[in-house]
């Protein structure tokens, strides 16, 4: 029994380091809070919002060059991934592009990010707190009008 045991051990030890290892990036997501942001998106960072059309159009950073492409979708049967995301961000951006990523609340972001950076953009970073962050920050958003 003791040496089956220590076999088991020692495989499950060696597996152990191998999904480790293999879920392991060499490079990492960096996550900013939402003034180190702004300080680079003022000094030539684009950011790229991934929420959806409709949380974008209720209010949005009021920074230059926006870019809304939703990471996630709201559909009838549930939330759906942008099976075009990737596409549609290397249409509109170069992997050399430097890149904040933002959405509600840093959740999606994340995830955006993560994306992004595997996919080989070499210069992306993460806002985490997102939009609700930003506005609670007290840092400029456009908000539509009200209907009168």
């Amino acid at each position: 029994m003791g040496v089956l045991w220590a076999v088991f051990r020692c495989r499950f030890q060696f597996l152990l380091l191998f999904l480790l290892l293999s879920c392991s990036s060499a490079t990492e997501v960096v996550t900013i809070d939402v003034h180190a942001a702004k300080d680079l998106i003022n000094s030539g960072y684009r950011y790229l919002d991934v929420r959806t059309v409709e949380e974008f159009k209720k209010g949005h950073a009021d920074v230059e060059n926006i870019l809304n492409i939703p990471y996630l979708f709201t559909t009838p049967e549930g939330t759906v991934k942008n099976p075009e995301f990737l596409e549609q961000v290397q249409s509109a951006c170069s992997k050399e592009d430097h890149l904040i990523v933002g959405c509600q609340s840093g959740v999606r972001s994340l995830a955006a990010t993560s994306v992004l950076v595997s996919a080989g953009f070499k210069d992306v970073k993460d806002i985490g707190g997102g939009y609700l962050a930003w506005v609670q920050n007290g840092l400029a958003a456009t908000k539509p009008r009200e209907e009168l």
